[in-house]
């Protein structure tokens, strides 16, 4: 096996930096959202599939920014992103991004929003990088490498479970608006407190920062988990599978917990079960 830098192989030194371009992308990306944030008033919103789908100048201008800029640096590689879709490549490599997930608060003025940036192979997630502009919070990690948060190594939780801790839930319009009733019931009935931001992305960047035991959602694109999957494994979290079609936009049922909690979690949520799936 090659080595190199500071007794890295070669493969772990070549995602090492990768991720650090990731990261001077990400500030850069975070740098513009938050310019438009703080004029937001001015920006032009446009709805998507319903009224609370939203996207801006600010969505499509940032996504053309990193695409833009890891393009240059990485022109072999496929990239996928929320706002202009799927591009080929040539490598076995996909880069996923979220320009801001977490719009609606975005919108609305609140902190609660990030920019995503994943790598991903044929394995699955490879590298992620979470910038929360507000709050000035960089996650970033991936296979091999560990994760850290403004520099300092961080991992999931050890301290607290689903009983004594927090679960982060996000829904949409993708599930069946009873179902998803039914699962804070269930929640509620077992004695499992949750939390819900604007952002999926950043809650389960809080999982692999431990601030968070967990985060489940019935049906997420990629681009809004792939980063953060990364994270979490990196971090010694559990992740369920990526979707069949999830490079072709298809939502699938997203997981992440604790490896103590990851398969309660499971059983609590049964998003593989008949009645998630939205009829029509």
């Amino acid at each position: 096996m090659s080595v190199g830098v500071k007794g890295m192989t070669e493969a772990e030194t070549d995602l090492a930096g990768r991720l650090a371009i990731m990261e001077v992308v990400a500030r850069r990306a975070g740098a513009l959202a938050l310019h438009y944030f703080r004029n937001r008033d001015q920006l032009a919103i446009e709805t998507k599939r319903v009224l609370t789908d939203m996207v801006s100048q600010a969505d499509r201008e940032v996504e053309e920014l990193i695409r833009d800029e890891m393009k240059a640096a990485y022109p072999e590689d496929a990239f996928l992103g929320e706002e202009h879709g799927l591009e080929p490549g040539s490598s076995a490599l996909t880069w996923v991004i979220d320009p801001i997930d977490g719009t609606a608060p975005y919108l609305n003025g609140l902190p609660g929003w990030c920019i995503s940036i994943g790598l991903m192979d044929r394995d699955g997630p490879l590298l992620g990088a979470i910038y929360v502009p507000v709050l000035d919070e960089m996650f970033l990690g991936g296979r091999g490498l560990g994760t850290t948060l403004n520099g300092q190594p961080v991992r999931v939780t050890d301290r607290f479970d689903l009983s004594t801790g927090l679960l982060g839930i996000g829904t949409n319009d993708r599930a069946p608006a009873a179902r998803v009733g039914q699962l804070y019931g269930d929640l509620a009935a077992d004695g499992v407190a949750h939390v819900r931001y604007g952002s999926g992305a950043l809650m389960l960047a809080y999982v692999a920062a431990g601030r968070l035991v967990g985060y489940c959602e019935p049906r997420m694109s990629v681009w809004d988990c792939l980063a953060a999957y990364a994270l979490i494994e990196a971090a010694g979290g559990r992740v369920a599978a990526l979707g069949k079609g999830a490079l072709q936009s298809k939502p699938f049922p997203v997981l992440a917990a604790t490896p103590g909690d990851f398969d309660r979690l499971v059983a609590l949520t049964r998003f593989d079960a008949p009645d998630w799936v939205l009829a029509g």
